[in-house]
């Protein structure tokens, strides 16, 4: 009866242990989809007749960027974030080691509509990097294991910064910081993007140094007050949300005038410029002379194309 009772109380232990396996797998599958990554490995330019290995590529950076846990929260699939990495192959240094760019972008949903608003959208021209094919691409925090993995973990981190920070007030801090414990661990490691002693001021540690410097908080409060009270809000309040919308325009004049031509300014006028134009298309008069004398001052380099397109 005791052997009865032994071996009983110890099935149930197995199935417990089973079921605990069990639930942290499903739980840490349900964490790891925050987003939803569209990727593609372009090779034109690459002569070469077998050309399996970019398609290996292209399924082994899918399967790292959609499977890897990158933040604590649970998201619904409602929520994923829609991105793209979109990777041109410029030479084949050798069996593994490839000189490309990257444009990344991502998109956020805007409540009570179909529309998804361009959040983040960069072309990064220093890319080079090592590919095994086959090899699994493995990322941990706080070390470098290779350029491939810390240049996708950094920019999804950034999208992530971007992301959170459109939905409360500095909300993507997190994120930002992590994509800059990855810039540091970058240092010295002899590939090109990472270096803050650059005469120009336009690669991966200057666009992350620049959101998390304070000088460039209007920014980051823009994205929040531009999507949150504005966009969100504009199936029902269209002229207040625009209104919104130029309030937090209107703040970038102080980052403008202090740093002229800054390379965080120019991503996010770049990333929203043709959203801007459209949104203002349904303004009034007054409205779009207001913008248009706005973004002459903080976008004048493009300021014909506010002047044409809301006539």
């Amino acid at each position: 009866m005791n052997t009865f009772f032994f071996f009983k109380k110890a099935i149930k232990s197995v199935i417990l242990l089973m079921l605990v396996i069990c639930t942290t797998i499903f739980s840490n599958f349900l964490y790891a989809q925050e987003i939803n990554a569209n990727v593609t490995v372009a090779s034109q330019q690459i002569q070469s007749t077998d050309k399996h290995i970019f398609d290996n590529m292209r399924d082994g950076i899918n399967e790292f960027l959609r499977n890897t846990t990158w933040t604590t929260y649970k998201f619904q699939p409602i929520e994923k974030i829609e991105c793209n990495f979109y990777i041109t192959i410029n030479e084949v240094v050798s069996v593994d080691r490839f000189k490309a760019k990257i444009n990344v972008s991502s998109v956020r949903t805007i409540y009570n509509s179909s529309y998804n608003s361009p959040l983040f959208n960069i072309q990064d021209n220093e890319f080079e990097f090592e590919y095994i094919e086959f090899q699994k691409i493995e990322f941990t925090e706080g070390s470098f294991s290779s350029n491939l993995a810390s240049v996708l973990a950094y920019y999804v981190n950034m999208i992530l910064g971007f992301d959170f920070d459109s939905y409360s007030m500095y909300g993507g801090t997190e994120y930002f910081k992590k994509a800059q414990n990855i810039v540091n661990s970058a240092q010295g490691k002899n590939y090109s993007g990472w270096d803050a002693f650059t005469t120009k001021k336009s690669n991966r540690y200057w666009l992350v140094n620049q959101i998390l410097d304070n000088s460039y908080a209007p920014i980051r409060e823009l994205y929040y007050n531009y999507h949150r009270l504005g966009l969100d809000k504009m199936t029902t309040e269209p002229e207040a949300s625009r209104n919104k919308i130029t309030d937090s325009l209107e703040k970038l004049k102080r980052v403008h005038r202090d740093e002229p031509n800054s390379f965080i300014m120019t991503i996010i006028l770049q990333t929203k410029r043709d959203e801007i134009i459209n949104i203002f298309s349904e303004a009034t008069s007054s409205e779009k002379e207001n913008l248009i004398s706005l973004m002459k001052e903080i976008d004048g380099a493009k300021i014909s194309e506010y002047s044409d397109k809301l006539k």
